[in-house]
């Protein structure tokens, strides 16, 4: 299937691909199946200039489009971070969860990996008042203030705790509201999309071929279905996360 794919992009009119590091990005891409998007009748019009065609009715993403809208995302993601702004992560898909855990607490960055709670941007202080109530709680329970309390009132305030932990865990450290908001799945988080936008906030997200790009700042052409697919996407949003707040910290050293 790769070099079948390969080849098929090759033969696309007026492409050419300039270095040996466009064409091995272009074959990462293809072997994590970035290409494959959804039946033709499910296509978004607004897709279209994405597109490369269709195969076996399925539509097929054009990775040169891909490649040059991630690599736009990525360069504002950069220089964002750069600057000290607040990334937020979504992923609520069950099989992007742990993924979705993993690369934000890797990068240090707040996330959403269960449902999205309408008002997280924006309601946002009510938001950061349970948060904030998760917080005080936990630090009562390690210090040992809780010690006071009954068996049972304890049992009741660890169930507590654990409520919010699978609605808050991962804004716990979102001491505002965010910059940017990273969604994995343009669908399946729209309402995550809606309130940053109705906030001014910048949305980077995958569309796949039956998702409106033009709702978003930063759309990434690529398929949000497939696991190798994002987990691709995010290993380089996670690169570029990395190599920023190096960056940052370095400056701030220098400038000391």
């Amino acid at each position: 299937m790769k070099s079948h794919s390969i080849n098929m992009l090759n033969t696309k009119e007026d492409k050419e691909i300039q270095t040996a590091e466009d064409e091995k990005v272009l074959e990462e891409m293809v072997k994590a199946g970035l290409h494959f998007g959804h039946k033709k009748n499910k296509k978004n019009p607004k897709m279209e200039p994405y597109l490369f065609g269709v195969r076996n009715g399925v539509n097929v993403i054009d990775l040169y489009k891909t490649k040059e809208m991630l690599d736009k995302a990525l360069d504002f993601l950069s220089k964002s971070v750069s600057q000290n702004k607040t990334v937020l992560l979504v992923g609520t898909k069950v099989q992007l969860k742990a993924l979705v855990k993993e690369i934000a607490e890797e990068c240090q960055i707040p996330y959403v990996n269960e449902r999205w709670l309408g008002g997280t941007i924006t309601n946002f202080d009510i938001i950061k008042k349970r948060v904030d109530h998760l917080k005080d709680l936990e630090k009562k329970r390690e210090e040992g203030e809780l010690e006071k309390y009954t068996k049972k009132e304890r049992l009741d305030i660890d169930r507590e705790i654990e409520a919010l932990k699978i609605k808050f865990d991962g804004l716990k450290s979102l001491a505002k509201k965010p910059d940017i908001v990273i969604v994995l799945d343009m669908i399946y988080n729209d309402l995550a999309i809606k309130e940053a936008k109705d906030r001014g906030v910048k949305v980077i997200a995958i569309a796949d071929t039956n998702a409106n790009p033009e709702v978003v700042d930063y759309p990434i052409p690529a398929n949000y279905d497939a696991l190798p697919s994002v987990k691709y996407i995010l290993e380089r949003i996670k690169e570029v996360i990395e190599k920023a707040k190096i960056q940052a910290q370095k400056e701030e050293t220098e400038e000391k």
